[in-house]
Formats: C-alpha cells, sequence, structure tokens
C-alpha cells in the first residue's frame, strides 16, 4: 500500500499530527483509517493538506452518517461548517453539546487563517484525567450522575429541530412534540414548555462514561464549559445537590494541568473524539482569524470496522 500520509506524535500523550506524502487531498486518506487512529490518539491534527471549505465538508462528510450544529451558529459554505463565534475570552473545556441530550460523537475543526498570537484550541484527554483521578472522586464520580439544566429559547429550540429533521417542516409549523420526539423515550432527559415558547430542559448523565471506541472511562464532560450564546446550565449531581467545590477544585487542577493546545497554522484540521476528549480555548489576543467547526455522528460501518479490527488484533 502506497503511503499517503506521515503520523508523528502531537502533544505529551497520544494526541497525533497527519503530514501528507504527495497528494495534498483530505480525500485521499482512508475514512477507515483514519477512524483507526483517532480511536487510539483522541484528537488528531491534519497540516499542510488542501482544505478549502469544500475540501474540509467533504471530509467530514466521508466520516459520517449525519451532521448536526450549534443553533446559534450560522453556517458557511453549505451545511456543515459553522463559523466559530464566542467572544474573546478564554473558554473553559467542555465537550460539544454535552450538557444536552444531542452531543455528537465527532468535533471538527477547520482554520482557515490563525491568530497572529493567542486563541490556541485546548484539548484534554478524559481518559488521562480519570486515571489521575483521587481514590475520592473515583467513588463519588464512578457512581454518582450529574445533571444540566437550562432553558433555551424558542428560536434556539425549533432551529435545531428543523435540522435535525431535515427540515421537513416550517419553522413556524414546529411543534414542543417534535422536539419530544427528537429525544425519544430517553428517561436521562426531561422537557418542559414554557409559557414564552422556550423550553426546559434536565440532562442526566456520568460524568465519566465510557466513550465511542469502547468501554475505558473518560472524565469527559461540561461541567467547566461555557455559554456564550445561552444561558448558563445548573449543574448538579442528579439527586440535585450540589457538587462538592473540593472535588470541582480537583478536577480544575488535573484538567489544567493535563491540557495541551493545538497552535494552529493556516489550513489546519482538527478532529476530536467528543466522547472522550475536551476541548476549550485560549484568551483570543488577535481577533484576524477564521475558525470553522463542525459536529457529526460517525458513520456505523467505521465504527465497526475499528471495533473489529481491535477484536481480531
Amino acid at each position: 500500500m502506497t503511503t499517503i500520509a506521515d503520523v508523528e506524535p502531537y502533544g505529551a500523550a497520544t494526541g497525533r499530527l497527519i503530514l501528507p506524502v504527495g497528494d495534498r487531498s483530505l480525500g485521499a486518506l482512508d475514512p477507515a483509517w483514519v477512524t483507526g487512529l483517532l480511536a487510539d490518539a483522541g484528537f488528531l491534527l491534519f497540516r499542510g493538506f488542501r482544505t478549502d471549505l469544500e475540501e474540509f465538508t467533504s471530509f467530514v462528510k466521508a466520516h459520517s452518517s449525519r451532521i448536526t450544529l450549534d443553533p446559534a451558529r450560522s453556517f458557511h459554505g453549505g451545511e456543515v461548517a459553522q463559523k466559530v463565534d464566542a467572544g474573546t475570552v478564554a473558554v473553559g473545556l467542555h465537550l460539544e453539546n454535552g450538557n444536552s441530550p444531542f452531543g455528537p460523537d465527532l468535533t471538527w475543526f477547520l482554520c482557515e487563517k490563525a491568530a497572529a498570537s493567542g486563541s490556541q484550541t485546548t484539548v484534554c484527554d478524559g481518559y488521562r484525567v480519570w486515571d489521575a483521578a483521587s481514590d475520592t472522586a473515583r467513588e463519588v464520580f464512578g457512581v454518582k450522575d450529574i445533571m444540566y439544566s437550562r432553558r433555551v429559547e424558542e428560536p434556539k429550540w425549533k432551529a435545531f429541530v428543523s435540522h435535525q429533521t431535515e427540515g421537513r417542516k416550517k419553522l413556524d409549523d414546529i411543534t414542543f412534540a417534535d422536539m419530544k420526539d427528537l429525544v425519544g423515550g430517553s428517561v436521562s432527559t426531561t422537557l418542559q414548555l414554557n409559557d414564552d415558547g422556550s423550553i426546559h430542559y434536565a440532562y442526566r448523565i456520568g460524568a465519566v462514561h465510557p466513550t465511542l471506541f469502547g468501554s475505558r472511562l473518560s472524565w469527559a464532560n461540561s461541567v467547566f464549559g461555557p455559554s456564550y450564546n445561552y444561558e448558563a446550565p445548573r449543574i448538579t449531581f442528579a439527586d440535585g445537590t450540589e457538587i462538592p467545590e473540593e472535588l470541582l477544585s480537583e478536577f480544575r487542577r488535573l484538567t489544567e494541568e493535563l491540557t495541551e493546545e493545538l497552535d494552529w497554522r493556516d489550513g489546519d484540521v482538527a478532529l476530536i473524539d467528543n466522547t472522550r476528549v475536551m476541548h476549550g480555548r485560549r484568551e483570543i489576543l488577535d481577533t484576524d482569524r477564521t475558525i470553522y467547526n463542525a459536529q457529526s455522528y460517525l458513520d456505523p460501518a467505521l465504527l465497526a470496522a475499528v471495533r473489529d479490527g481491535r477484536a481480531q488484533g
């Protein structure tokens, strides 16, 4: 088989840097090969490839069964890439849409133009965080779920329903019943329609949980995450009790110690396992930058290929 890319370590742990050999098209990369790398690495950084919006869109679609979105962002160049706009302050570690029942499997970034300073995307591998946690923290979070609860304005939840249902209904025709249909029979989520058309939801999940690719536990969540375009969620244990500050302080310290940076260059593309690796952002010091984000669900055939390969290996 002809080598079409070099793979090098990136960062202090398992992250990988992918560099082209000859063909600079992202489309030349075998999706099964990319998925296998991601399963081991947690995050991948592609550098030196041809990465305009069209190429990026095709790359995302080649690995995905379905594209999802942040309804507070606008699409660019189709219905995959959304421009990242979250102010200039630093953004805490989180899973994309991790405080809702609609978190994607994969988070993607395209750096069209890198900042001259600051604004590095941060990544933190939840495997490493959980492995370093104290016995007390492991005993608590190993058995107690957490709960996110918040209000979402009517235009935002209706835009999300419209996209998830492929625009089968006009926005004005979308109802609360359509939102409930998306949640389905999940016992982890409760929904309430408010008098002003907004909804309130409560979503229960483990702060530590298995990942897309296996049963190993990862401390991967949005406990320290941002709420730039939304009302900040209330985050408690699932029984409504507060999470002790000493436990939060421990995980603040651990995540700070284990956080790495994606130091962007023009044309870079990043792929992150959104069930294992949290991401955030350093403060933006140079606002003359352009980064796009995409969210998707992994093609089940690619996931099966990775699992089959591991079972045989």
